[in-house]
């Protein structure tokens, strides 16, 4: 039996839900596309949120999930962070070459 149960996981990821809006997770496939893109990434060398020694990274993205600690997103507001981050990147390095040009 998988510790903590798929409700009890789902339950935490749709906590910031409020009443009559659309949950974050509709499905029991959802959590287990989550947890297993969070393994991946743990596996690919990404740190953990949190301590695991010696646990399997399946193991530690379920656990991460249960903190609060990763937050499932849909891709829409996926993209629009990772174009947010972009043009705030852009902002930094423009600023960096306007200094560099002052030198």
């Amino acid at each position: 039996m998988l510790h903590p149960s798929y409700t009890d996981l789902m339950k935490v990821v749709n906590s910031g839900v409020e009443e009559g809006e659309t949950p974050v997770v509709n499905s029991r496939y959802s959590i287990v596309l989550a947890t297993s893109k969070r393994a991946r990434q743990i596996i690919a060398g990404v740190q953990p949120l949190v301590p695991g020694e010696g646990k399997k990274a399946l193991s530690v993205a379920i656990q991460e999930l249960e903190s609060g600690q990763v937050k499932i997103v849909s891709e829409e507001e996926a993209e629009q962070e990772l174009s947010e981050e972009a043009l705030v990147m852009a902002e930094q390095e423009e600023a960096e070459e306007a200094v560099s040009e002052e030198a």
